[in-house]
């Protein structure tokens, strides 16, 4: 914790003032944390920056006993949106994927959060999963809606280096296969009023992530910790920094509080991919962004993208007009291809 806040003094001098709308405990399973700690974190970064009256407070946890006995203590310290990594209901699923937790746990955790006072709650469901059919797809995103939840983050499974699948991948369903399933899904979904708003994200309206939301919109987010990523402008640039993923290297570096500037670790968007980073971004989500954002955060002239977006939009993969950058549905479904032409 002492390295936790270390970490976010050195960083103080970014912030010039502005308050802080949104706060993540994220990046594996923070709530192994104490909810006395987890207090302690928010206590510290209270007594550093101005968080905004409604600031959304959320935590990533697992489905397990150990932790969502401490659900009740965490709304308490000031956690007031919970995101549970249920991934899916399916016993023999979660196990092919190395979760120790069951279904039947995963609902238990739900069940806890809702009755610990929690009324914003995200459940994470994988689909695409080794072996999978579409009925059992659909079942775990029916048994989610059955408790009535307001968010769901529904994401195709992709193997990543340095993971175990990625040494012994699992045999999944190839992508003209699960592609229907997204329709159904967005079928299923609208019955409960809940829309897509972003690439795997699924809410009803106003309870979208304001915090991920940050990230679409090219937004600036400071960030704490082993492996965290951060994104912050600075004089006429933008600039993103990364701290050491390895907990120990981590402890050694802020373990120990100091007053030097870790700007210096900034490295800056180059100026020939900005436009793409924020395109990049924006276009995940299915409203788009406000064609005027785009100079307010990257400084680039609207026109820089013009021969890009008529190209796009004579292909039927832009909407055209002036006001929203946004794809057409069949410029979303092929989203990377869109992406691709701001680069």
């Amino acid at each position: 914790m002492a390295a936790l806040l270390n970490d976010l003094d050195q960083q103080l001098e970014l912030v010039n003032d502005r308050p802080i709308s949104t706060i993540f405990f994220g990046g594996g399973t923070p709530s192994l944390f104490s909810a006395r700690s987890i207090d302690q974190i928010l206590e510290g970064i209270r007594a550093r920056v101005s968080l905004t009256d409604d600031c959304e407070t959320t935590l990533e946890s697992n489905p397990g006993s150990a932790e969502t006995a401490k659900y009740q203590a965490y709304r308490e310290a000031g956690i007031n949106r919970l995101s549970i990594g249920v991934q899916s209901f399916d016993d023999d699923k979660l196990r092919r994927l190395g979760r120790i937790h069951s279904g039947d746990e995963a609902k238990a955790a739900i069940d806890m959060a809702f009755s610990s006072g929690f009324m914003r709650l995200n459940i994470d469901l994988m689909y695409g999963l080794e072996n999978q059919t579409r009925a059992e797809a659909i079942a775990d995103v029916e048994a989610a809606m059955r408790f009535g939840i307001s968010h769901l983050s529904w994401y195709q499974l992709t193997i990543e280096r340095n993971t175990a699948f990625w040494s012994r991948p699992p045999i999944l369903p190839d992508a003209d296969i699960v592609e229907p399933w997204l329709e159904s899904v967005r079928n299923l979904l609208a019955k409960f009023d809940i829309y897509q708003y972003e690439v795997s994200a699924w809410s009803t309206e106003g309870e979208e992530s304001r915090h991920n939301l940050n990230y679409w919109l090219f937004g600036d987010y400071l960030a704490i910790g082993a492996g965290a990523h951060g994104k912050v402008s600075v004089g006429d640039g933008v600039y993103r920094f990364q701290r050491t993923r390895h907990p120990a290297h981590y402890l050694e570096e802020f373990g120990h509080s100091r007053t030097t500037s870790r700007i210096k670790t900034l490295t800056r968007i180059p100026d020939e991919d900005i436009v793409g980073e924020f395109m990049m971004n924006a276009l995940r989500l299915r409203k788009g962004a406000p064609a005027t954002l785009l100079h307010q955060r990257t400084g680039k002239p609207s026109d820089s993208i013009s021969k890009a977006l008529e190209a796009l939009e004579a292909r039927g993969l832009m909407q055209s007009g002036k006001e929203r950058l946004v794809t057409t549905p069949n410029g979303y479904r092929y989203l990377d291809s869109v992406v691709e032409a701001f680069f």
